[in-house]
């Protein structure tokens, strides 16, 4: 039955939802930590947001890292403002599930956190993460400048070389810049601190992801 499925494909401009010029409002600090998960951030933090399935247990293996100052999880990569969780779950937005990390620089680096996002889910997968299928379930990495983006297109070269080698696929994964974070709703936010038995569909490769680590390091 799975293998029936429609294959899901972006929207098209005339398919897409037209959204709301108001954000989501978000009422809570952060769960697990307490700060803030809204900005002002730290001046000197740094920004990246993962796309690694379901928001929720992608969340969980950021927020308790060294040098992260808050995680959130929203939506990014389509059209529709400020879209709500069914709007993305329609396939009409665009969006994908993404968990924002905000970070200390001098406390950890990008490097570290891609070595966690590639090690923790499978990104040869296309629109969908085991049995989770959908565009909102796509791999991506959006990140803020230029610098950024030629770090995690090495290292997906540089991963997608490790799995090669073990015989996967090739990775399929978004790399961009500029992509706006949209807030999901307080109720997604730290989903499986506040729900500790709830659904987690997350699940790597198998294969080790040497960025960080001295390896590869000319790529």
């Amino acid at each position: 039955m799975f293998f029936a499925r429609k294959t899901p494909k972006m929207p098209l401009a005339s398919e897409v939802l037209p959204g709301r010029g108001t954000s989501m409002t978000i009422g809570e600090p952060h769960h697990v930590s307490g700060m803030p998960l809204l900005p002002p951030f730290p001046e000197a933090s740094r920004r990246v947001q993962f796309g690694m399935g379901c928001f929720w247990g992608a969340e969980r293996k950021f927020w308790s890292m060294p040098g992260i100052f808050v995680t959130a999880v929203g939506y990014a990569g389509g059209s529709t403002p400020n879209p709500t969780y069914r709007e993305v779950c329609s396939g009409l937005t665009g969006h994908n599930e993404v968990v924002l990390v905000v970070y200390d620089p001098a406390r950890t680096s990008l490097e570290k956190l891609l070595q966690v996002f590639w090690e923790n889910h499978d990104p040869t997968q296309g629109m969908r993460q085991g049995n989770d299928v959908g565009t909102q379930y796509r791999s991506s990495i959006f990140v803020e400048d230029e610098a950024d983006l030629a770090l995690a297109k090495a290292s997906a070269v540089q991963y997608g070389q490790a799995l090669a080698a073990r015989g996967f696929a090739a990775i399929t994964t978004e790399i961009a810049s500029g992509k706006p974070f949209y807030y999901a709703e307080t109720e997604h936010q730290q989903y499986l601190s506040k729900n500790p038995n709830g659904y987690c569909g997350l699940g790597g490769t198998g294969v080790a992801c040497a960025i960080g680590t001295g390896v590869g390091q000319s790529l």
